[in-house]
C-alpha cells in the first residue's frame, strides 16, 4: 500500500474524570463534530507536515519512515482531547499502511505509550478508549487489566457541549498536579479519586435503568468532586454556575475547560453561555459499529 489515511473523533467526559489515571472509573463518549485526519505514504525518511511532536511520535511508534501530513479541527486546549485525536489518527493511517490489525484496546493502550513514554506527557487512558472504540464506553481501571464495556449513544439523554476557547489551558498542568499529590499519598485526593470513580459506575447504571437525573447527578458530582481536590479556574466556575442556573447539569468534559451536561432546555442554557462568550452545541456523538467517518 502506497498510503493509507486515518481519522479520530474528539471526545467529552462524562463522569468520573480524572481518575482513569488513578484506577478509578470514567464514563466517556467519542463526539463526532470534531476530529483529526491523517495521511501517510512511504518516504525515504520521516516527514510531518505540519510540524508536530505528537504526530512524529506515533508515525515512529509503526516504522517511521513515510510522509504524514495532518489535520485537526478539534477546538485547542478545551479539553476534547484534540492531542490524543491526532496521536490516534496518525496510527490508525500508520497501521493500515504496515497492514497491521489494531484493537481498539490496543490502539487506545499504543497512542498512552506516544504520549506517556515518547513524549514524557502526563495523561490517562480515557481519552484514547473512547476515541479508540469511538462511541460510548464504561471504563474500569482498578483491577490487574482495565475493562472496557461499549455502550450504545442512544441510552444518553440530550446533551450539551460548551468551551470558552479565550479560557483554556493544558490538561498536562492539572494531571501533573494530581499525580505528584496522590504519589504523595496524599488522602484528600486518593478519597477524592475513590468518589470519582463512584460517580462514573452511577452515571453508567443511570443510563442502562432509563435513570435520567441520576445520571445527571452523576455529572454534577463528578465536578462537585474535583473542586473539593483542586482550585479550579474562575472562568470555569462561572460557565458551571451559569449552565447550572438554567436547570442542567455540568461537569468538565476533560481538564481544559470544555464542560458537557444534560438540561431541561438546551436552548436557553445555550442562551445564556452564548452570552458569556461560550460556543455551545449539541453534540453528535458515536454509535456502537458505526462507520468512522
Amino acid at each position: 500500500m502506497a498510503h493509507a489515511t486515518g481519522s479520530a473523533h474528539a471526545r467529552a467526559a462524562l463522569a468520573g474524570n480524572p481518575s482513569d489515571g488513578f484506577g478509578g472509573a470514567t464514563l466517556a463518549v467519542a463526539v463526532h463534530d470534531f476530529g483529526a485526519r491523517a495521511e501517510v505514504r512511504e518516504a525515504p525518511e520521516l516527514r510531518v507536515e505540519p510540524p508536530s511532536a505528537l504526530a512524529r511520535a506515533a508515525a515512529g511508534r509503526l516504522g517511521g519512515e513515510v510522509a504524514v501530513r495532518w489535520s485537526c479541527g478539534v477546538p485547542r486546549e478545551v479539553g476534547l482531547a484534540g492531542s490524543s485525536a491526532i496521536v490516534v489518527a496518525v496510527l490508525r493511517a500508520m497501521a493500515a499502511l504496515r497492514g497491521r490489525a489494531l484493537a481498539p484496546a490496543d490502539l487506545a493502550a499504543l497512542a498512552l505509550a506516544v504520549e506517556t513514554e515518547d513524549l514524557g506527557i502526563a495523561a490517562g487512558l480515557q481519552d484514547r478508549v473512547a476515541q479508540a472504540f469511538d462511541t460510548l464506553v464504561a471504563m474500569e481501571f482498578g483491577g490487574d487489566a482495565p475493562v472496557y464495556e461499549p455502550l450504545d449513544p442512544a441510552l444518553l439523554p440530550p446533551l450539551y457541549l460548551a468551551w470558552h476557547e479565550g479560557a483554556g489551558q493544558p490538561s498536562t498542568h492539572v494531571h501533573s498536579d494530581l499525580r505528584e499529590r496522590h504519589a504523595a499519598g496524599d488522602p484528600a485526593i486518593h478519597r477524592g479519586m475513590r468518589r470519582l470513580a463512584g460517580h462514573a459506575r452511577a452515571a453508567r447504571d443511570a443510563l442502562l435503568a432509563g435513570d435520567q437525573a441520576g445520571f445527571g447527578r452523576a455529572l454534577d458530582g463528578s465536578f462537585d468532586e474535583r473542586a473539593r481536590m483542586i482550585e479550579l479556574d474562575p472562568r470555569h466556575v462561572r460557565m458551571v454556575e451559569v449552565a447550572r442556573a438554567e436547570g442542567a447539569t455540568a461537569n468538565y468534559a476533560g481538564s481544559g475547560g470544555a464542560i458537557v451536561g444534560t438540561a431541561p432546555d438546551i436552548g436557553a442554557v445555550r442562551d445564556a453561555l452564548l452570552a458569556e462568550g461560550c460556543a455551545c452545541i449539541r453534540p453528535a456523538v458515536g454509535v456502537v459499529g458505526a462507520k468512522r467517518r
